[in-house]
């Protein structure tokens, strides 16, 4: 176990990985990273690295289930060149989808 908890994976989404937002549109999904159980600033920095893996437009999901980095996220997209597209709560965490600017 590292510093930070277990590892946890930025991962490509599978072929047809796609999400629908609360305006009931679909977008493809580029990475998912699954940051359940981690605190910051590690859902900070794993949503940083997998934004910059992908290309302009590609869309990242983040998983999270730490309140505190819910919000962290949002404003963490203009230093990213990014844009916070939604946030959905699930009944075991949060889905916070930003988009690749």
């Amino acid at each position: 176990m590292g510093l930070f908890g277990s590892k946890k994976k930025v991962e490509e989404a599978a072929d047809g990985g796609e999400a629908v937002l609360g305006d009931g549109s679909k977008v493809p999904v580029a990475r998912r990273v699954d940051c359940r159980g981690d605190s910051c600033p590690r859902p900070q920095l794993m949503t940083k690295k997998a934004v910059n893996e992908v290309a302009p437009g590609g869309i990242v999901e983040v998983l999270v289930d730490n309140p505190s980095s819910v919000e962290a996220l949002p404003p963490l997209c203009h230093e990213l060149n990014a844009t916070h597209l939604e946030t959905i709560k699930d009944p075991a965490c949060w889905r916070v989808y930003i988009k690749k600017d």
